[in-house]
């Protein structure tokens, strides 16, 4: 998002470049335009000083000149007509001015005459510059107004557009609050709130939907998985069955146990999802752990090392802290081997937990999604780390993962600093 710009500054930044750009070349345009005018001006006056000196002469007057403005003088032979610039000292200003010259040669009355014209160029450069300037005064006083007034309207413009992408921005699908959209004159925008209407109110119709239905098959499997626990249990107590019939049933039995922990996980989420747990107590994880560790240790599962630098106390649901350390503790009982040491570290802020690994995991970005297993042999519902990422996005807890040293390290955060 470092990169990103917002809508009106992006305009008004255009506006701005543009703006800047045509000032610079239309007074690049005035200035050459302005000067060719001036420039032909100029030769006019020449050419119109030299025919009335030469009409003059043709009536047989007495031209006098007037250096260096006008000479007029004899010559030999005649040459071409000459346009140009030069330099010539003013006495009155002590210094050197441009004068633009024209010279031309005629035969007059059996005589040749070269005539001579010149008008000096400085106050036109002067007027010039002069025009300039106040185009470029009056272009930028206008450019700037019209800079302001086009970003203030611009603002007024889009303020429903911002008004309605903030409301966006606040949209949940677990509050049923209303969004508060600003209706527009401008039919884009108008357009756009009726479709965000249409949308949201759609996603929290699909929503409750599939939030019901989620919760009616979590609570209609639990009667039926019960019959079926409770027909089985029959079975064996009532009736004499071989080694082939009793595998089969303890195989029946771990299926059921294991769609009964499903239905259980799923149940969680579906309540995590609707925040329909909403008490809040100040607990103590660090004997919550040392308790989950002590039942593990008795079952003789795995070997197990807690390291509590400092009492860990965190303030959320007591189930859900349950849920939390049971389920990575477990996930690590899984995975270890049942050699090695697992090992937990926890202080003030953190949860640290650690297994042997023989290798990394091929997609560790994955870990956290539900019912993701990184192998089809792994005898996992694929929910205990996704719970735990639940439970963590709740209260704004941070886990995390990565591969060290063959082992595996999962972290826990509380601090929402």
């Amino acid at each position: 998002m470092s990169n990103k710009v917002r809508l009106i500054k992006k305009t008004s930044r255009i506006f701005l470049f543009a703006g800047l750009a045509l000032a610079l070349l239309s007074t690049i345009a005035l200035y050459f335009y302005t000067k060719y005018q001036l420039e032909n001006e100029l030769e006019e006056v020449l050419y119109s000083t030299e025919a009335r000196i030469e009409n003059a002469l043709k009536s047989g007057e007495i031209v006098s000149s007037l250096p260096p403005i006008i000479e007029v003088n004899e010559v030999e032979v005649l040459k071409n007509k000459i346009l140009k610039d030069t330099l010539i000292y003013d006495p009155s200003q002590e210094e050197m001015e441009i004068f633009r010259e024209f010279s031309n040669y005629k035969k007059i009355n059996g005589k040749n005459y070269q005539i001579t014209i010149r008008e000096m160029v400085l106050e036109s450069e002067d007027f010039l510059f002069a025009i300039v300037l106040s185009n470029v005064t009056i272009f930028g006083l206008a450019f700037v107004f019209l800079f302001y007034f086009n970003t203030s309207r611009n603002i007024q413009l889009w303020q429903p557009f911002f008004k309605n992408l903030e409301q966006m921005k606040r949209f949940s699908l677990s509050s049923k609050a209303p969004l508060d959209l600003v209706e527009s004159d401008v039919l884009e925008f108008s357009e756009l709130k009726y479709e965000i209407m249409t949308l949201t109110n759609k996603v929290r119709a699909d929503y409750e939907n599939l939030k019901q239905f989620t919760e009616d098959v979590s609570h209609e499997m639990q009667t039926p998985l019960a019959i079926i626990q409770a027909k089985i249990d029959n079975i064996i107590n009532a009736q004499d069955i071989n080694d082939i019939q009793f595998e089969q049933i303890t195989s029946i039995q771990k299926d059921i146990q294991k769609l009964k922990q499903l239905n259980k996980r799923i149940t969680i989420l579906t309540k995590i999802d609707n925040n329909q747990f909403v008490t809040v107590e100040n607990i103590n994880l660090t004997e919550i752990i040392n308790n989950k560790v002590d039942s593990f240790k008795e079952l003789k599962m795995s070997k197990m090392f807690h390291a509590p630098n400092e009492i860990l106390n965190v303030s959320m649901d007591p189930y859900l802290a349950d849920i939390l350390v049971n389920n990575l503790i477990s996930n690590a009982i899984k995975y270890n081997n049942s050699e090695e040491v697992i090992t937990i570290v926890t202080d003030k802020s953190s949860f640290v937990i650690s297994n042997f690994g023989e290798k990394a995991l091929e997609h560790p970005d994955k870990l956290f999604q539900r019912f993701y297993r990184e192998s089809n042999e792994t005898k996992s519902t694929g929910l205990d780390l996704a719970m735990v990422k639940k439970i963590c996005d709740l209260y704004q807890f941070k886990v995390s993962y990565k591969f060290d040293k063959k082992h595996h390290i999962f972290s826990v955060n509380f601090s929402t600093e």
